[in-house]
């Protein structure tokens, strides 16, 4: 039956209604009030990592100059680029560990000026993350097929694919160093940068075309000896309360057959429920494929043709906050998987997450370095007031 979806979106994004119309039967759930609300949990999440990509954003900085060398004076220069709330030179203090200090001329003939070059212990890090790469290479080759296999094309801007690669752990070289070794499963065209360059998916693997959700299916049919049918584990934000026709049209929309997000959908209406569940199941296995199961709208909306999104898409992650959460944290969108975390607590991880592990133990070597040296200067300066207070007492 072909259903027509009108919606009305309050601002801040923190109200929205729905009101479904099935041909000349309306059925309007505006009353129940979806309401936008508040997780703190979930928004404590994204503060977690705060510190960590600060220092990342610094550190990739550096090593994208010549020889992996720069001035302190212009690494100070590019303060508000790198979003550094501090001075280049008081990061450095702060951070001991990821970078030396040393003396060089700009030029011959000018005065010796203090430069920063990676420490030893950052590039035995980034030995350690180009390893984890190469023992996780397959794993991300069926995370780049699998974002070919969604769209709808079956290919994908580079440019793009450069854009995101950070949100699904993609190394910095994939598209001139991991791509090219693949033949039988991608295509590079043109030139990456350049606007016009484009990733297409050579081969189609059926292995690679089962969602995070049709896996479950299968392996609780294996367990349990009877068949389940694919869907999504919905848990409701804490203190929310569902009304009786909300829960009616929750329902009706759960019992609709999952449609995969790998399945070809060109004969599906947009405005249909199939397709609405359809897209939800997009969005799912996209956060799922990501490293931190949660990626920012703004990024999400630069794939709207791509993956046949509305222009409205960023509601559904509100109509279905019981699989979704959509965080305002930090003045930005960004779209959580509610079943991956437990409070605040990423549990769904990603394997290529180990990267992060080690250079957060890298980051807690050189914190715990300061402190003892804050320490040690602490109470050789309370010495020195205790011999200098014994000293005036005699």
């Amino acid at each position: 039956m072909p259903v027509r979806l009108v919606e009305v979106q309050g601002m801040f994004c923190k109200t929205k209604t729905r009101t479904v119309i099935y041909h000349n039967n309306t059925r309007c759930i505006s009353s129940l009030k979806v309401v936008w609300r508040k997780d703190p949990a979930l928004d404590r999440a994204i503060e977690h990592d705060k510190r960590y990509k600060q220092c990342a954003r610094v550190v990739k900085e550096v090593l994208n100059e010549p020889g992996q060398v720069i001035s302190l004076r212009y690494l100070e220069k590019r303060r508000e680029r790198m979003r550094l709330k501090v001075k280049a030179e008081t990061f450095i203090n702060q951070n001991p560990g990821l970078f030396d200090v040393y003396y060089d001329r700009i030029k011959p003939k000018t005065e010796p000026v203090r430069f920063i070059r990676p420490t030893d212990r950052l590039h035995r890090f980034l030995q350690e993350e180009q390893r984890i790469f190469s023992e996780n290479e397959p794993f991300i080759v069926s995370k780049l097929c699998k974002l070919l296999m969604m769209s709808k094309s079956k290919f994908l801007s580079a440019d793009k694919l450069l854009h995101v690669k950070r949100e699904f752990g993609f190394p910095n070289d994939f598209l001139v160093d991991l791509v090219p070794r693949y033949p039988q499963y991608f295509r590079l065209t043109g030139s990456p940068g350049e606007g016009k360059s484009f990733l297409e998916l050579v081969d189609w693997n059926p292995e690679f075309a089962k969602s995070v959700i049709e896996k479950r299916a299968e392996e609780e049919s294996e367990r349990m000896g009877i068949r389940v049918r694919p869907s999504f584990n919905v848990q409701l934000p804490p203190g929310f309360v569902m009304k009786k026709e909300m829960r009616e049209w929750v329902r009706d929309w759960m019992e609709l057959d999952y449609v995969s997000p790998y399945e070809d959908v060109s004969h599906l209406d947009q405005a249909s429920r199939e397709m609405e569940k359809r897209s939800v199941g997009v969005f799912h296995e996209l956060l799922s494929l990501s490293l931190y199961k949660r990626i920012p709208i703004p990024i999400l909306g630069k794939f709207c043709d791509e993956y046949r999104f509305s222009n409205a898409f960023s509601s559904t992650f509100t109509r279905h906050s019981g699989i979704f959460y959509l965080s305002l944290k930090g003045g930005i969108e960004t779209a959580l998987l509610r079943e991956a975390y437990r409070g605040e607590e990423l549990v769904d991880r990603d394997p290529l997450l180990r990267i992060k592990d080690k250079f957060v133990e890298l980051l807690q070597e050189g914190w715990r370095q300061r402190e003892d040296q804050l320490r040690l200067k602490q109470e050789k300066i309370k010495e020195g007031m205790q011999l200098l207070a014994s000293k005036v007492g005699d």
